[in-house]
């Protein structure tokens, strides 16, 4: 792989470099079964060749709509082989939203199950390798964007996010995902979010494993690094959170000593929890990436560095960041503001929206996260911008109340969002998933252990709802929607 000229090899050609070195390794591992780097060559050029009959073509947007499963990958390898751009969705998406998506995209191709249920050209993964006979080949092109994910982001409104990098294996960044050759690694994360996407690239564009589980299970994802001797795995806090909450004699159970790297990204971590991995599985082992899916700029840190600085997401390694003030001026180290990023010098654009508009300052834009910076240079988040709640002339930061919320044994998640009040302007209002008996008394004294009293909850529901999608990012905007119309929050309730 070192002697081929990366910048100039579509991504759709990984099958075939990594068959010609290592035909019979295993490239991609489902339920279903594994295939072979081979086998995966083999697909994908049936599968190209079929979407190349149905018009897809170079420039095209190929929307997948699938499950994780090896299909999902094969899917976005034959987009690439054409010059096509993978445009990831979630399968589950209600039929309002995934009009809203396609309307936006307006793919050449939708790649889903059939009961998705979009009203565009689409097919399945069975279908275009029906229509392609074995052994066919397709010439790879380039594709200008390697990925267009979506966002609904602070407005509810869907927005395509498309890479500013073309779709070359030089664009997968297996360096900063820790990828390496001898990887066997596992997914739990969906697809469809940027972070599992991009990482799982990653380690096929470095010849490695990758082992896709169709959902998040705790204790199947800790059976499934025995089973496979996973070197790399991909977590959300809700995912650790989970299997933490399994107990020390189930964790202890499974032999997971094959892991060298396990990540954490995409929602704030409780420093508690993050602490008690570090114990768990090593402060070297454990790594925390924190950037948009625009990647102006990327900071990481380890465990072992984060006990020196606790809380931090770590010191920028890509682009830079800076903290400013509401009047548009850059704050001191150690004040809090927004937090706004910038590509490297000299690189090109990462990112172009279509929906949407970037916010920014000069050349600096921001997602909307509020932090400091400290004078080493690290990076600390509070919130975001559009979910600080405003209490009597104080800001809340709902990251921070779900954060002790969840260190309570019996809390599983949390979700803090701000509510109407005539005296304050708004109070806070917890929605908790919790173990059935949970005393709102012991909670309500255990957080004052952990919060100043403006902090607090003044109000709590308990809820069996999913607080967070599959990506373990709290589903804040919509929960409280729901809330307002109308208001049904009772203390207690």
């Amino acid at each position: 792989m070192s002697e081929i000229p990366l910048a100039e090899r579509s991504l759709g050609d990984l099958p075939d470099l990594h068959a010609a070195v290592h035909p019979h390794a295993p490239a991609l591992t489902d339920p279903a079964g594994t295939l072979t780097w081979r086998e995966l060559a083999e697909r994908s050029h049936r599968l190209a060749h079929a979407m190349a009959a149905r018009g897809v073509g170079q420039g095209d947007y190929v929307t997948i709509g699938l499950p994780n499963s090896s299909a999902f990958m094969e899917a976005a390898i034959a987009a690439w082989k054409l010059g096509a751009v993978p445009q990831p969705i979630s399968w589950r998406l209600p039929k309002g939203e995934l009009e809203a998506v396609l309307d936006l995209v307006n793919p050449k191709l939708v790649v889903a199950r059939p009961e998705l249920g979009a009203n565009r050209p689409s097919a399945t993964i069975e279908a275009l390798l029906s229509e392609a006979p074995e052994g066919v080949r397709v010439e790879s092109r380039i594709a200008p964007a390697w990925k267009a994910p979506t966002s609904g982001g602070s407005t509810g409104r869907p927005k395509l996010i498309v890479a500013g990098q073309p779709g070359v294996i030089a664009s997968a960044p297996a360096v900063i995902w820790r990828n390496a050759p001898d990887d066997v690694a596992l997914m739990p994360g969906p697809l469809y979010h940027n972070g599992p996407f991009v990482s799982a690239t990653g380690a096929l564009a470095q010849g490695g494993h990758l082992v896709l589980m169709p959902k998040f299970d705790a204790e199947a994802t800790l059976a499934a690094v025995q089973q496979h001797k996973a070197t790399w795995l991909y977590l959300v806090p809700t995912m650790m959170s989970r299997i933490w909450g399994l107990g020390e004699d189930k964790r202890g159970l499974y032999d997971i000593s094959s892991l060298r790297t396990v990540w954490h990204l995409a929602a704030p971590c409780p420093p508690w929890l993050k602490e008690a991995f570090i114990g768990w599985i090593g402060g070297e082992t454990l790594w925390e990436l924190y950037a948009g899916t625009e990647a102006q700029a990327i900071t990481v840190v380890n465990g072992s560095e984060w006990l020196a600085k606790r809380g931090t997401v770590g010191r920028v390694v890509v682009g830079e960041m800076k903290v400013v003030g509401d009047d548009g001026q850059d704050l001191p180290p150690g004040e809090i503001g927004e937090i706004y990023m910038r590509r490297p010098d000299g690189a090109p654009p990462t990112y172009r929206y279509v929906g949407a508009d970037a916010k920014t300052l000069g050349d600096w834009e921001s997602l909307g996260d509020i932090g400091y910076i400290d004078a080493d240079g690290y990076v600390f988040l509070a919130d975001r911008r559009t979910d600080m709640i405003l209490v009597g002339g104080a800001n809340i930061y709902p990251a921070e109340v779900e954060g002790a919320l969840e260190e309570h044994p019996h809390v599983h998640s949390a979700c803090v969002i701000g509510l109407p009040d005539d005296e304050l302007g708004n109070r806070i209002h917890a929605i908790i998933q919790a173990e059935p008996g949970l005393d709102l008394a012991h909670l309500e004294a255990f957080l004052a252990e952990r919060l100043l009293a403006y902090k607090r909850p003044r109000s709590f529901e308990f809820s069996d709802e999913p607080l967070r999608d599959d990506a373990g990012k709290v589903r804040r905007s919509a929960l409280r929607q729901e809330r307002l119309k109308p208001e049904q929050t009772a203390k207690g309730s």
